[in-house]
C-alpha cells in the first residue's frame, strides 16, 4: 500500500503559521520567494511580522540577524541554492560568528527541484552550513518530522539551517511521531532507530531515509539484516548512535540528497574515524554538477535509489570480511 505523500516545505509552512499564533516574537523574512517556500502562508496572517526584502539574499539574512539582535525569533527562507551561496558571508559574519537566533528554513534543496537544473539543485548547503561554528544542521525525512523540526528549533536559542524540499515524499512517520509501531521523540542532535539490525548500518537523512528503508525491506528478504538511523540533525552528529551502529554492525552505508562531498557521509566519516573506524559507503550525487531533468529521473540518474543503497551494502559488508 502506499504511503501519503507530502511535501516538507507545506508542513514547515503550515507550522510556522501555527507557531506565530502563540509567539509574537516570531517573525518571517523571505526573498521574493515565499510563494514556493511556504512563508508566504505566514506573511498572509501576520503581515505585520512578515518582510519581504526582495531579490537580495545577503539582506535577508542582515534583516534576520538585525531583528535577532533585538530579540526577535526570525525565519528566514528562500531557496537552498540561494541562502547558503549567495549569503554565505552573512551567514558566517552576521549570524553564526555572533551566535544569533537566526532560523534560516531553505526549501528547494537537492536535485529534486528538478527541471530547473545546476543552477537552482542545492548539492553543496549541507557542507557549507555544517563548516560554520553555533550552527546547527536539520534536514527532516518527511513531513511529520518537518512540523516537529519546525517547532524544536523555534524553542531552541542559537543559529539553525534547516532544508526542505520542492516535491512530495512519502511519509515514514505516523502523526504520534511512530513508525512500525514504534515511537520515537524528537530531539535536536538525537538520531532516530527506525529500524534494528546487526548485518550492516544505513544512516541516511531527508527523502534518502524512506529509500533506505525500502533497501533494508529487499535486504532482509536476502538474509541480511540493517539497522536503519534516521539523522535528522546533521550537526550536532548523534555520534554515540552512529558509533555504537558501527561497532555492533561492522559496516556502514550513508544516503543523503547531497553531494557525498562534505555533507551526511562527511560527518559520519569524520566521526567515525575517531571512535569506531569501520568500512564506510556514501551514496550520493558524486563530485559532478547535476543536469535538468524531472525529480524521479535525477534521482535514479545519481543513483539515489533503494537499489543502488542495496549494492553500497553489500560492497560495504564485503569489505568488512
Amino acid at each position: 500500500m502506499s504511503r501519503p505523500r507530502m511535501a516538507t516545505r507545506d508542513a514547515y509552512g503550515k507550522t510556522l503559521v501555527e507557531l506565530g499564533r502563540k509567539n509574537r516574537d516570531i517573525v518571517a523574512l523571505d526573498a521574493d520567494l515565499a510563494d514556493s517556500t511556504r512563508s508566504g502562508w505566514f506573511g498572509k496572517e501576520f503581515p505585520d511580522r512578515f518582510f519581504d526584502v526582495g531579490i537580495s539574499e545577503e539582506n535577508l539574512i542582515t534583516v534576520a540577524a538585525g531583528l535577532a539582535a533585538s530579540g526577535k525569533i526570525p525565519f528566514a527562507s528562500t531557496f537552498a541554492v540561494f541562502a547558503t551561496e549567495r549569503a554565505f558571508n552573512q551567514i558566517r559574519q552576521s549570524v553564526a560568528l555572533c551566535n544569533l537566533n537566526v532560523k534560516i528554513v531553505a526549501s528547494h534543496g537537492g536535485i529534486t527541484v528538478g527541471e530547473d537544473g545546476a543552477s537552482h539543485h542545492s548539492i553543496f548547503d549541507i557542507a557549507l552550513m555544517r563548516i560554520l561554528p553555533n550552527m546547527t544542521v536539520v534536514v527532516p525525512a518527511d513531513a511529520v518530522e518537518a512540523i516537529l523540526a519546525t517547532k524544536a528549533i523555534a524553542e531552541y536559542h542559537g543559529p539553525v539551517y534547516m532544508r526542505t524540499g520542492r516535491s512530495a515524499v512519502p511519509q515514514i512517520f505516523a502523526e504520534d511521531y511512530s513508525c512500525d509501531g514504534r515511537g520515537f521523540d524528537f530531539k535536536l542532535g538525537r538520531a532516530v532507530t527506525l529500524r534494528e539490525g546487526s548485518d550492516v548500518a544505513i544512516v541516511a537523512t531527508g527523502l534518502m531515509v524512506s529509500e533506505a528503508l525500502s533497501a533494508a525491506d529487499i535486504l532482509e528478504a536476502e538474509g541480511v539484516k540493517a539497522r536503519v538511523i534516521d539523522a535528522h540533525t546533521v550537526k550536532p552528529l548523534d555520534v554515540e548512535a552512529i558509533g555504537k551502529a558501527a561497532k555492533e554492525c561492522g559496516a556502514v552505508v550513508t544516503a543523503e540528497e547531497h553531494t557525498v562531498l562534505g555533507g551526511l557521509g562527511g560527518a559520519v566519516s569524520e566521526a567515525l574515524a575517531g571512535c569506531a573506524p569501520v568500512p564506510i559507503e556514501m551514496i550520493g550525487v558524486q563530485d559532478v554538477f547535476t543536469l535538468s531533468g524531472s525529480p524521479g529521473a535525477l534521482l535514479v540518474e545519481y543513483g539515489l535509489t533503494s537499489g543502488r543503497i542495496v549494492e553500497a551494502t553489500k560492497k560495504a559488508m564485503v569489505r568488512r570480511s
